[in-house]
């Protein structure tokens, strides 16, 4: 399918005034049929541990794969952390039109990550999982707000209930992308840091700079099942 929209493309004549961006929702679903996939040597998390619905990184790490003719050099490689949300801004950049204050509050604009030229500002990012779970990351850490994967995966909210885990998960990305090693009772400094953090963007209905905005829905970070 791919292929057939480049083709499409490149047939309209539109190849070098065309951006095709390939990426997905959110992590690849356990009906995929993770099992018979190994088989083949196949496994959509990669490294990540879960999948679709979970707040571990198999939930929402996605492939973000850009074709930009003579402005993203191709072969080139980002390991910045990106969101879709961003998608806004980067088309309001693009289009040099501003964003209202009550609009796009959580969306940066990827077009120094396209370009190569100039700083991304976004310094943190907020998931949460299927059942409402929130994880907040900035820098190399991740704060997870649930004692299991918040979603489809085993442990459950529930069995993690019944196996008295640790309430909070706190992983260091750059040591630990697996997600094997839960620091949350050695740092918890950090966890005040990170849940502080929370707690501001909540209040400030907003991650990027401007006018406080009311969030949509109550917001209950802290939420217990």
């Amino acid at each position: 399918m791919v292929g057939k929209v480049i083709k499409a493309v490149h047939d309209a004549g539109m190849d070098d005034n065309t951006m095709i961006i390939f990426t997905s929702d959110n992590g690849c679903s356990p009906a995929a049929n993770f099992s018979e996939l190994a088989k083949f040597g196949h496994n959509p998390s990669y490294v990540f541990r879960g999948t679709k619905s979970d707040i571990w990184e198999g939930g929402h790490r996605i492939p973000f794969i850009v074709k930009w003719p003579g402005k993203t050099r191709q072969h080139s490689i980002c390991d910045s952390t990106i969101c879709l949300t961003d998608l806004m801004a980067t088309c309001a950049s693009l289009l040099n039109k501003k964003i209202p204050a009550n609009a796009g509050e959580d969306s940066y604009d990827l077009m120094p990550l396209l370009l190569n030229k100039g700083k991304y500002q976004r310094a943190n990012i907020i998931m949460h999982s299927i059942d409402g779970f929130f994880a907040i990351e900035k820098d190399k850490w991740k704060l997870e707000l649930c004692a299991g994967s918040g979603g489809w995966s085993s442990p459950t909210e529930k069995t993690a209930a019944k196996l008295k885990l640790f309430p909070l998960q706190l992983y260091n990305m750059k040591e630990d992308i697996g997600e094997k090693n839960n620091l949350a009772e050695q740092y918890p400094d950090k966890i005040k840091e990170l849940t502080l953090l929370m707690e501001q963007i909540i209040k400030a209905g907003r991650t990027t700079k401007g006018k406080v905005q009311k969030n949509d829905v109550e917001i209950d970070y802290k939420k217990q099942k």
